[in-house]
């Protein structure tokens, strides 16, 4: 395969927006090809992340329409769905178009607006993601899917809900220093534990919210990253897979197996460890996903994520900083665009361009989108340029 660099990166401010789906989709993407210094007419492909555009703002047949929008006459443009995994998954797509030499340029564009339908609404949009015909429809709802991992997690290894609270506490402050978050508001574990309960033991502020937003990427072939204005970042690994939509079929709650196959994928394919990450941005859809992924990505062994949570190993400053950004906890997560989101951090942080959020020498960074309840799962590692 050829190499294949990042040039271009650039998100919308996630949350509430009075902007529409287009406009958030082409805000980021045309702040991708200024941050590149390239002109619409060098794209040769259009790859967008959205799930379910058509129940949201009812406009399907999306990604023709953003293509347009932008001004990109002709190319192909392609809508990747995976539910939360979407976004990854159009990157994926994107760059092993260039990888088997069909287009030296692709843009990568993740989209949603959630805000236009109604709480309980945009509720039954999400758990089409899941298993209707057995879960969902009798009542199991992702807040719901994730209090039962919680509940076993808690159980399996002794934790109380003190492990979640620091995961939640961490990634508030975090998104203090992100221009791009939904939230800037610090928390407490007062604040939590006086918050409304959503599915035992989640509350309010375990889980992420309801979001508008966009993010892109411009990709390019890494023979002609030189041409562009910003310093290259390095596609190095990338691994998906899938499981069960049902958690019913699954054996253990604690973990998710597409996690763990995903990122074995990946570090085999960039030729590193989980050692070697200086970063990692991670699905943190409910306080317990980020850490439940912490161990499905082998920075800790099976039990071992509550205890490194509580004790401040994933903070900016510990010995892995997980979700810098905020996360989907506090930054936000408009579903198709947090894949696209969680590389434009990394990017970022790669680049030094991160702002009072910035990472001290960061290498190597890891990016980690969940579909559903862990059915999907995509692992990237991008590197500086060498």
């Amino acid at each position: 395969m050829r190499e294949v660099a990042i040039v271009g990166a650039a998100e919308t401010r996630f949350g509430k927006s009075e902007l529409s789906y287009r406009e958030l989709a082409v805000e980021a993407a045309r702040g991708a090809l200024e941050d590149a210094g390239a002109e619409p007419g060098q794209v040769e492909a259009l790859f967008l992340g959205s799930y379910s555009p058509g129940t949201f703002v009812h406009q399907e047949h999306v990604a023709p329409l953003i293509a347009s929008e932008l001004g990109l006459s002709h190319i192909p443009s392609t809508r990747v769905e995976n539910a939360c995994a979407s976004g990854a998954t159009a990157f994926v797509s994107g760059m092993m178009a260039i990888a088997a030499g069909l287009y030296d340029v692709v843009l990568v564009v993740g989209a949603e607006k959630m805000t236009s339908t109604p709480v309980a609404e945009t509720t039954r949009i999400l758990a089409e993601a899941a298993d209707w015909e057995n879960e969902s429809k009798v009542g199991l709802t992702f807040p719901g899917a994730f209090a039962l991992m919680a509940q076993a997690y808690l159980h399996k290894y002794g934790y109380g809900r003190e492990i979640l609270d620091a995961v939640a506490i961490k990634n508030h402050a975090n998104a203090l220093a992100n221009p791009y978050a939904q939230f800037h508001k610090a928390i407490t574990a007062e604040d939590i534990a006086n918050s409304p309960m959503v599915a035992d033991p989640l509350t309010l502020y375990d889980c992420s919210p309801i979001s508008d937003g966009a993010a892109a990427i411009l990709l390019v072939a890494g023979d002609a990253a030189r041409n562009f204005a910003k310093p290259a970042v390095r596609v190095l690994g990338f691994g998906q897979a899938s499981d069960s939509l049902a958690l019913y079929r699954r054996p253990d709650l604690t973990t998710l197996p597409a996690a763990r196959q995903a990122a074995q994928r990946a570090y085999r394919m960039a030729g590193v460890s989980p050692r070697d990450i200086s970063l990692a941005e991670v699905h943190d859809c409910f306080t317990i996903a980020e850490i439940i992924a912490t161990e499905d990505l082998g920075f800790f062994e099976p039990g071992e994520g509550g205890e490194a949570a509580r004790a401040g190993a994933t903070s900016r400053d510990g010995q892995i900083p997980v979700n810098p950004s905020g996360g989907l906890k506090a930054k936000g997560h408009p579903v198709g665009a947090t894949g696209v989101g969680q590389l434009v951090e990394a990017t970022f942080q790669l680049r030094g361009e991160a702002g009072g959020r910035q990472i001290d020498g960061v290498e190597l960074a890891l990016t980690h989108n969940v579909g559903g309840s862990g059915a999907t799962c995509v692992v990237t590692i991008l590197g500086r340029a060498a």
